[in-house]
């Protein structure tokens, strides 16, 4: 059985990630969308609305669960069964950011990054800059999965 682990923050989970999750379902049995934390990041959504956005969003794709993780990917990768780790590229800019990662993850494990080249039309789309649009009161739900847009609205009106 073939398993890979599609790891992001997810802060929001995006259009864009949804497809890269339903393309690598129909490469691999089963693909686990691992919802991390980054430590280099703070998230505006909390781990438990990540995660729940994320099941709403696939709850459709057979062979695709989301879990929690807040270790090291390479550890979660093993205590899956994983055979790969399922990245999307938007463009060279995250390939560049990828590939370090990708050969580290390689160098500790052995287990291999599958690079997914994300859908020309949905390129533009970053949860970065959903967030930024959000912020400034811009509608982002032709970006975002249902419900993600108004998770996005709370969190930016509930008090830090």
């Amino acid at each position: 059985m073939s398993v890979a682990v599609f790891p992001g923050t997810f802060d929001p989970i995006t259009i864009g990630h949804v497809d890269i999750a339903a393309r690598a379902a129909r490469l691999f049995d089963e693909v686990v969308i691992a919802v991390a934390h980054n430590s280099t990041k703070t998230p505006l959504l909390d781990a438990d609305a990540r995660v729940a956005l994320a099941v709403s969003a696939t709850r459709h794709l057979d062979g695709v669960s989301v879990e929690q993780t807040d270790g090291l990917l390479v550890d979660f990768c093993r205590d899956r069964g994983a055979n790969a780790i399922v990245k999307g590229l938007r463009g060279g800019a995250d390939f560049d950011a990828e590939r370090p990662m990708a050969l580290m993850n390689r160098s500790l494990t052995g287990i291999e990054t599958v690079f997914i080249v994300g859908d020309n039309a949905l390129s533009h789309i970053a949860s970065s800059l959903v967030r930024d649009v959000a912020r400034h009161g811009g509608d982002v739900s032709t970006y975002v999965p249902p419900g993600a847009a108004d998770a996005i609205v709370a969190a930016l009106k509930s008090p830090s």
